[in-house]
């Protein structure tokens, strides 16, 4: 396997770092590869556009800032408009389709899928809070670069004490809803 440069995008409090802490987590801890986490974030906590750098490989990885990602996780318009020329050619783009319109700006042989995590965050859950763990599950399922039990290993070991299943149920929701597309 080559190296994955995985940019994670969108507003502080959308959960942006958690998400790729856990990818991190799953790759370096649960299936002992190499992972690195590079965070960028404005002055505010929450609300302004933050990202997470995330690089996955089989090697030791020797420069821990990406250049171009291969795999793009949009979760606003801001961060999209911000970063979407940063994919190569045959990137894969994971969005919030309620929230992010892609454009011509996406290069041709990229795969992009859409997920209205927002909304089965908060509608089908009932908690807007666990839209990142959507997102992660649905990261996991149209990826395939982390297997899902070690993602799923990772959400249960990061999220607070006493939330794990339900955050759990999220990332569920997510990942068959990647399924659900990549079956398309």
């Amino acid at each position: 396997m080559s190296k994955s440069d995985i940019r994670i995008c969108g507003l502080g409090g959308q959960g942006v770092i958690m998400s790729g802490m856990i990818i991190g987590k799953a790759a370096s801890i649960y299936e002992d590869r190499y992972a690195t986490l590079v965070q960028s974030f404005g002055p505010e906590a929450r609300g302004s556009e933050c990202s997470a750098q995330v690089m996955v490989s089989d090697e030791p990885i020797a420069f821990p800032y990406l250049r171009k990602s291969n795999i793009f996780v949009a979760m606003c318009q801001g961060a999209y408009e911000k970063f979407v020329d940063e994919m190569t050619d045959d990137a894969i783009l994971i969005y919030e389709s309620e929230l992010v319109n892609i454009d011509d700006r996406v290069p041709s042989g990229a795969e992009a899928y859409g997920i209205a995590g927002t909304r089965i965050a908060a509608e089908d859950l009932g908690r807007r809070i666990v839209f990142n763990m959507v997102m992660c599950g649905f990261f996991a399922a149209v990826t395939d670069l982390v297997d899902v039990e070690a993602m799923r290993k990772a959400v249960e070991n990061s999220v607070p004490p006493g939330t794990e299943k339900f955050n759990l149920k999220a990332f569920d929701a997510g990942y068959t809803e990647g399924v659900a597309q990549k079956k398309k």
